[in-house]
Order: C-alpha cells, then sequence, then structure tokens
C-alpha cells in the first residue's frame, strides 16, 4: 500500500467495488481547496480542447483495433465527463448524479418500442421515431426552433456538419433521389470549380486575385459539400472514410521513404523516380484487414 507524504489528507474512503464511485471521489479529491494545482485552475473552457483530442484518441484506438489502448482512452474520455460534472457541481449548476438521471430517463423517453408499447422494427423507424420525440422535447421545454438547423452545431467539424445539414433537408424530401443525381452534381461542381481555375494576369490586382480566391474556395466548399452528401447516399461514413484514406496514404509515403533510402533521397528524386517509387509502394502495401 503506497504511504502518503507527511500531512497529505487521506482520500475519502470508496468500496473498492464501486470503482465508477471511487473515480468520482478521485476527481473531487483533485479539485479540493489542497488538491492539485494545475485540477484546480482548470475550467469549463481549458478542458475543451482535452475533450477533443481525447475523441481523436478514442478513434484512432478503435481504427487500430487495439482494444487495450482503447480501454485506456475511453478512461481518458470518461475523466473528461468527472472534470466538467465536478466543476458544475461545484457552481452549484448540476452533478454527475443529475447527468446520469437524465440520461437515464431520455434513454427511457426515447425507446418507447423497448420501455413502452410503441412498435419499431426496423433501425430507420427508431430513428424516425427518435426525432420526433426530441423535437418534442424541444417544444416542451420551450425551445422552439425557428428553423430544423437550429439544433445542428456551427462549431462541430465542417463534415460532420455537412453530413447533419443533408440529413436533416433529406427529412422533408429536399435530397438526391438517387446516387446517380449526386455523381451528376459531383461533376458539375468539378466543372464549376475548373472554370475558377483560369491562369491569372500579371496585371490583376490584389482586388482581383482575392476575388478569385473567393471563388474558388467557394466552388471547393461545394464539391466537398456534395462529396459528403453521396458519402450518405452510400452509407458510409466520411469521416472515417477519409482517415482510412489518410492512413493509407501515410503507408504508401513511408514505403516511398524507405525505398528511396530516406527523406533527403526522396526529395531529390525526379518527378518520374516520384511515380515509379509510388507505385511500388502500392503494390507492396496491403490493406490491413478489418475484423
Amino acid at each position: 500500500m503506497a504511504v502518503l507524504p507527511p500531512n497529505q489528507p487521506q482520500m475519502e474512503p470508496v468500496a473498492p467495488a464501486d470503482p465508477i464511485a471511487e473515480a468520482i471521489a478521485i476527481m473531487a479529491r483533485l479539485r479540493a481547496a489542497d488538491g492539485c494545482p494545475w485540477d484546480r485552475e482548470q475550467t469549463f473552457d481549458t478542458i475543451k480542447r482535452h475533450t477533443l483530442e481525447e475523441t481523436y484518441e478514442v478513434f484512432d484506438a478503435i481504427e487500430r483495433r487495439a482494444w487495450s489502448d482503447l480501454k485506456d482512452e475511453l478512461g481518458d474520455l470518461f475523466l473528461q465527463v468527472l472534470f466538467y460534472a465536478q466543476m458544475a457541481s461545484e457552481a452549484s449548476y448540476f452533478t454527475i448524479q443529475d447527468v446520469a438521471s437524465s440520461l437515464n430517463a431520455k434513454l427511457i423517453r426515447r425507446h418507447p418500442h423497448i420501455f413502452g408499447d410503441v412498435v419499431a422494427p426496423e433501425a430507420a423507424d427508431v430513428l424516425r421515431n427518435w426525432e420526433q420525440i426530441k423535437q418534442s422535447e424541444k417544444k416542451a421545454a420551450g425551445h422552439a426552433q425557428s428553423s430544423m438547423l437550429d439544433d445542428i452545431p456551427r462549431t462541430m467539424p465542417a463534415m460532420m456538419e455537412a453530413g447533419k445539414l443533408g440529413s436533416r433537408a433529406a427529412k422533408v424530401g429536399f435530397d438526391w433521389p438517387d446516387t446517380e443525381g449526386l455523381f451528376d452534381k459531383l461533376h458539375e461542381e468539378i466543372g464549376e470549380l475548373k472554370a475558377e481555375l483560369t491562369p491569372s494576369s500579371t496585371s490583376a490586382s490584389k482586388s482581383e486575385i482575392s476575388a478569385s480566391k473567393s471563388a474558388i474556395e467557394a466552388e471547393l466548399g461545394d464539391l466537398l459539400f456534395t462529396a459528403v452528401n453521396l458519402a450518405r447516399h452510400l452509407k458510409v461514413d466520411p469521416e472515417s472514410a477519409l482517415r482510412a484514406a489518410n492512413a493509407k496514404f501515410r503507408r504508401r509515403f513511408v514505403a516511398m521513404e524507405s525505398a528511396a533510402g530516406g527523406g533527403d533521397a526522396l526529395a531529390a528524386s525526379t518527378p518520374s523516380e516520384l511515380d515509379n517509387l509510388w507505385n511500388q509502394a502500392k503494390n507492396a502495401t496491403s490493406e490491413p484487414p478489418r475484423p
């Protein structure tokens, strides 16, 4: 058993059979007046970035199928919940028990096909009921929306926001009827982007160059928005798809570096040599199995 330094306050004893209660007690101890200086000076705003980092580390562990790492990363993510709840408790906003009680009530309320007499045999039925119940809850709470899009945060990653916007619009029938229309739209957006990529004149003014960059950004945004909605129709998560593509590029680029003899040798290669190295890397690197 570890021995605490002299005069170090003992933590309140917690039943060892209840690790969640122990975690809550540890968090309270760290935030106490004589607790950890770093933990005590944190605020809701300073912790936000850590929450985002831990979320991505959870994603990474899942994609690597590293289950032991996932256990640790989920613990780190749970720490974020403990942190917010402890700070909220100190400010008399709510407690972590309130968080759990609210979640329990919501899960029961939004699953009437499990805890009630509603019939929902398919996942699509469940999602439709969930959305209807969610909107009813907002109206009952006096949070009437002026738009169906109001509750989609502007602060979420742009790719996720694009998917949610397209999905929400589709609920009222404002959507492409099939993927063929989306492929046509992709070609249209590519054409509009190419039309903005005219060679700039050496005499072009700064304002004209700025306007051109703005138009290019707008057209590229339209292209990306369409691609995200194509992913939605194909029932593919675009974030996961892009992360997988990033990982594949990493593997192949590392293989190129290795074949060339290092980064310096790679940088000294001609375009033709780089193409050959890339093709070799594509043939040499196999895709990891997905259980």
